[in-house]
């Protein structure tokens, strides 16, 4: 198996650029995720972004999950839940940061200012892909914009220890429906898996690194040639792991279809839809195979006369 991608971005700076696109592209095309080093997040923010999390959910969800736990006798497999203790929180189009209850004024901060630097890193990602796709830069934003542009929140998850994680699963395999994913998870308790050529391989955790993933959303608009990638968290009987995953994705109403500069002498292989369809359809099917959610909006799009795309 080779060697998870890990990206430094700082070599986009000097001679190495060529060779660093060339690995972006890569991931992008074979693994669906890279973990990237050096991307301007300093560590001391993401220290206190971190210790934060954690003291959170030791004073407000620890005791809550421990009850819930406890009223799940682990006897038998459990296939309709996740071992995870969750909540969200949404920074675009309108936060909601200050309706989530307690969430302490500095943690409340300290998410915000995140969540800002988070959006640029995520742009900046987009542009890069752009480049190595040949297409202009500033299009995929564009092509997620809709009419209030993205849709951009954070799902908080600890993977607290499991007495047997042979019979549930931290969170159960899936793809992701949204855009680029950027997550920020524990340096020291490992779980996160992506589906690789038929093997479940580990996604390394490194200390002050972001995981960057493709969503649904990435494989149609590239009419496939950058692929979302089935992945779960299995479940650690030590540890609790901390996971910090951010979702730019289009804005609801944006209309999502193949890049027409990526088509050339290919067919249009995939649909042409309203991001809002999507993810009402992917709320029932998100633990099953992409490929029939891809057909069933095939389907609607023959019923459905879109509008033009939508743009900034």
């Amino acid at each position: 198996m080779a060697n998870f991608p890990v990206i430094n971005l700082e070599k986009l700076n000097g001679e190495e650029r060529a060779a660093t696109m060339e690995i972006i592209n890569d991931a992008c095309e074979n693994w669906g995720f890279f973990e990237i080093v050096n991307h301007g997040i300093s560590p001391e923010f993401m220290d206190t972004v971190e210790k934060l999390t954690k003291e959170h959910y030791k004073k407000c969800m620890e005791q809550k999950f421990k009850e819930l736990v406890a009223s799940k006798a682990l006897e038998t497999e459990i296939n309709d839940m996740d071992w995870e203790s969750t909540f969200q929180l949404r920074h675009l189009p309108i936060s909601n940061m200050a309706e989530i209850p307690d969430l302490d004024d500095e943690y409340r901060k300290v998410m915000k200012e995140f969540a800002s630097k988070l959006e640029t890193l995520a742009e900046e990602l987009l542009d890069l892909l752009c480049e190595n796709l040949g297409l202009e830069k500033g299009y995929l934003k564009k092509a997620f914009y809709g009419s209030k542009g993205p849709n951009f929140g954070t799902k908080v998850s600890n993977y607290p220890p499991c007495p047997k994680p042979d019979l549930i699963k931290g969170l159960r395999a899936h793809t992701d429906a949204g855009g680029l994913i950027l997550l920020f998870q524990d340096d020291r308790v490992s779980g996160l898996q992506l589906l690789k050529d038929g093997q479940w391989v580990d996604v390394p955790p490194m200390r002050h690194s972001i995981v960057i993933n493709i969503g649904d959303q990435l494989e149609v608009i590239t009419n496939g040639k950058y692929k979302s990638v089935m992945h779960r968290v299995i479940a650690q009987t030590d540890g609790n792991r901390m996971s910090l995953a951010s979702f730019y994705n289009p804005g609801s109403d944006a209309v999502i279809y193949p890049a027409p500069a990526l088509l050339g002498k290919d067919a249009q292989v995939y649909p042409k839809f309203i991001f809002d369809d999507y993810m009402k359809l992917y709320a029932g099917l998100k633990f099953q195979a992409k490929e029939p959610r891809f057909e069933a909006m095939k389907a609607l799009e023959e019923s459905v006369k879109l509008g033009p795309i939508a743009t900034a």
